[in-house]
């Protein structure tokens, strides 16, 4: 029942998100769409209540409700990031917005990126392993609890992969790469063969 939660939730994610820009850009209704856009969060609480509900009914603790706990988590803090690509891209398709902002590429602005990136999944990981444990004390059977505990160490993973990432582009930033050797002459220069012959 909690995996299909999460999928009928994860849909609903986005059908509203849709739902929420169309109205916006399309149908020339941006309160009503900014009310269906903040009628997002409202799946997470929705998930949240339901695996505790199943655990509370007698269910016992597996993958899927330690997989509820980090979908809440990374949808809590990418959740708003995703609305703020997919609402510049709308924008600019349908309402004669600016182009949307790419993500740096190079330098030390791209470690920056990596490094915001990386909080937000590291906050992800957090979160999820704040519900795995509050999960845990609602179970209060540590040999039934084992799973949610098995989350908690892929959250640690999570956050030791993000930290190297973010770190492996502070220490080697990536560099843009060399101009071609033709323009690096000058607009004016001439091959050297009709150089030779002048």
């Amino acid at each position: 029942m909690v995996v299909t939660l999460i999928i009928a939730v994860e849909v609903a994610f986005w059908v509203l998100l849709a739902a929420g820009l169309a109205l916006r850009y399309l149908a020339r209704m941006p309160r009503a769409g900014l009310a269906v856009l903040l009628c997002e969060p409202v799946l997470e609480v929705v998930l949240l209540v339901a695996t505790a509900a199943d655990l509370r009914n007698g269910a016992e603790p597996d993958f899927t409700h330690g997989l509820a706990a980090v979908y809440i988590g990374f949808t809590l803090t990418h959740g708003h990031y995703l609305i703020r690509w997919a609402d510049a891209r709308f924008a600019h398709r349908f309402a004669d917005g600016p182009p949307p902002v790419r993500p740096p590429r190079y330098g030390t602005a791209r470690a920056v990126h990596e490094w915001k990136m990386s909080a937000r999944a590291i906050g992800a990981a957090a979160i999820a392993a704040g519900l795995l444990q509050a999960a845990v004390w609602y179970v209060g059977d540590a040999g039934r609890a084992e799973s949610l505990r098995a989350w908690q160490e892929r959250m640690g993973l999570v956050v030791v992969i993000s930290l190297v990432v973010a770190l492996s582009y502070t220490l080697w930033p990536k560099r843009p790469p060399a101009p071609p050797a033709s323009s690096a002459a000058g607009p004016g220069a001439q091959p050297s063969g009709e150089r030779s012959r002048s």
